[in-house]
């Protein structure tokens, strides 16, 4: 039974109690109203006031009856309200062992670190991204109101500090693929950076820096790479004003919220038909209707608006743009089976 039936029925009982002893006290003694509810209310609650006239002997007869049932009402409310506690805790405890077991569960997945303002447009930008699968993402958050609100949404989460490193254990730091540290102040996400490298050598890591400054510290603490949303809005601001249409334009490749044309960065694998032939045989503007940016070997280096004599070679990361359904074609050509691989969101 929900709370609220619990607290609805308690209620009804407590006004039948009453109205029902009232009413007898009126019949039997002649009394008046107000005296029959006080005499029923100290009755029931037996604070021994003493009568408010001499009872008769079927009064007493009737006031021990009302007495053993107040008793009854005051028993059942007592046994609701240890239910309603009980049932709450294990209900906690329950769904935070199977939260547990699915973070249990995760591999190559993300850790975002801090649900705040940042936080919550990385987890909604990642989550609902076009065309890319198995993609896992575990939030860490120690706000009681954004717990609540991430538990109202289904979103796997582990409480507490992120900096630390029990809760970074829990949040399987250690078969993590990226973490995205997204805290309120440089210096706890300098300090989380730290401990996460710690934890995993080979785990990409992104921070947010608040200050340009702290970007060397961050960087040498073990980030990968380090962005500042101030530095990102200035500068997005400053080219809408120079450079509008180009501005609108990015804005239609990198929006979310639509579903029509985007922009991805795909891995090619050697189980890959394609891996190893020119981008003139390989079919891909033909086949896909996709337009090929640049390519990235493995060694770094970034080959930008590459020629139709370039190879696709493997482990290459390909920056295609295009239509959602033609992006998951070919992603699907360049890593047959959705094969996990490197590289960030």
């Amino acid at each position: 039974m929900e709370r609220s039936s619990h607290f609805i029925l308690c209620n009804l009982l407590l006004a039948i109690i009453v109205s029902a002893g009232s009413a007898g006290y009126m019949i039997i003694e002649g009394w008046g109203l107000l005296d029959s509810i006080y005499m029923t209310v100290i009755s029931l609650a037996t604070v021994g006031y003493g009568e408010v006239h001499e009872l008769s002997r079927a009064g007493r007869v009737y006031t021990l009856l009302l007495i053993i049932s107040g008793m009854g009402f005051f028993i059942y409310v007592a046994g609701v309200a240890v239910q309603i506690m009980v049932e709450g805790r294990i209900r906690k405890i329950l769904g935070r062992r199977k939260l547990s077991k699915k973070i249990g569960k995760l591999k190559d997945h993300y850790i975002i670190c801090g649900y705040g303002r940042i936080g919550k447009v990385i987890y909604e930008r990642i989550s609902h991204r076009q065309g890319r699968k198995n993609l896992d993402l575990v939030v860490m958050e120690r706000d009681e109101d954004l717990i609540a609100e991430l538990e109202a949404q289904g979103i796997l989460y582990v409480p507490g500090d992120a900096s630390e490193e029990e809760n970074l254990i829990k949040a399987g730091i250690d078969r993590a693929r990226g973490l995205i540290a997204s805290l309120a102040t440089d210096t706890d996400n300098v300090f989380l950076t730290l401990t996460a490298r710690q934890l995993n050598s080979s785990v990409s890591i992104i921070s947010r820096a608040g200050d340009h400054r702290a970007k060397s510290k961050l960087l040498a603490a073990g980030a990968d790479f380090v962005d500042s949303p101030y530095e990102t809005g200035g500068f997005r601001m400053a080219q809408r004003a120079l450079n509008p249409n180009l501005t609108n334009f990015l804005d239609l490749v990198f929006e979310w919220t639509r579903h029509d044309i985007q922009m991805e960065e795909m891995v090619a694998t050697e189980s890959s038909k394609i891996t190893g032939l020119k981008l003139k045989e390989s079919g891909i503007r033909v086949n896909f209707n996709v337009i090929v940016i640049a390519m990235q070997r493995e060694d770094g280096t970034m080959i930008f608006n590459p020629s139709s004599e370039n190879r696709i070679m493997p482990g290459d990361t390909v920056i295609v743009m295009g239509k959602t359904n033609d992006l998951e074609k070919m992603a699907e050509i360049l890593n047959p089976g959705g094969e996990k691989t490197g590289g960030t969101p």
